[in-house]
């Protein structure tokens, strides 16, 4: 046995388990040992204007997928409502997130499974955001793209003025005879540059 599986069945043994599922059929195990957490999301319904007035309206076909479950709460087609209450967000988040028995799902895992038992309006906005400001998944996620190049440097050129860079300083004053740029040259062996005043509508004729 693994110490995270003693670890966790060290937690569980103090709980009334009466069956385990297992895979993709678990439905944030963490949360139904926690019922507290979703009285807590009950009790505070009433305290949401856009949840209050949903409730008086459950009668109009628009509110069809809003019912009122036999304990009272507000559901979204059998999934709880959540007020707009941040400190209770962060808390199911948390949960569902940082805990023993989910280990750091990414967000798309994490909204696959909360989206089960739980809704409120920008649902999926804000469990990106909460996964994206977490330091443990930023130090250890995956990288998904192709590592980029090695610099490689530049060979030193073999004569004064063989190699050159070039570079333009905009956005300076107007000065008498029109010019308002300067235009660097810089000699890459020597480090040498050369400066030549210039008008930013400098023609390619001229």
């Amino acid at each position: 046995m693994q110490v995270k599986q003693m670890e966790m069945l060290d937690c569980l043994i103090n709980y009334d388990v009466q069956r385990y599922i297992h895979g993709k059929r678990m439905i944030l195990a963490h949360l139904k040992v926690q019922p507290e957490l979703i009285n807590g999301v009950k009790g505070c319904q009433s305290n949401d204007p856009f949840l209050v007035k949903i409730m008086g309206e459950l009668d109009k076909e628009s509110r069809n997928d809003f019912m009122i479950s036999p304990d009272g709460a507000l559901r979204f087609r059998n999934r709880l409502c959540v007020p707009d209450n941040k400190e209770l967000k962060e808390k199911i988040l948390k949960e569902s997130h940082r805990s023993r028995y989910t280990i750091h799902p990414g967000a798309n895992k994490m909204h696959q499974d909360l989206k089960k038992t739980f809704w409120w309006r920008n649902m999926k906005r804000d469990i990106a955001a909460y996964v994206e400001k977490c330091l443990i998944c930023q130090q250890v996620k995956a990288e998904r793209k192709l590592p980029s190049g090695l610099l490689q440097p530049m060979p030193l050129p073999g004569w004064k003025w063989e190699d050159i860079a070039r570079d333009f300083v905009t956005g300076l004053p107007m000065m008498p005879k029109k010019h308002d740029a300067i235009w660097v040259i810089v000699d890459r062996l020597t480090k040498s540059a050369h400066f030549s005043r210039n008008p930013m509508t400098y023609l390619l004729i001229n």
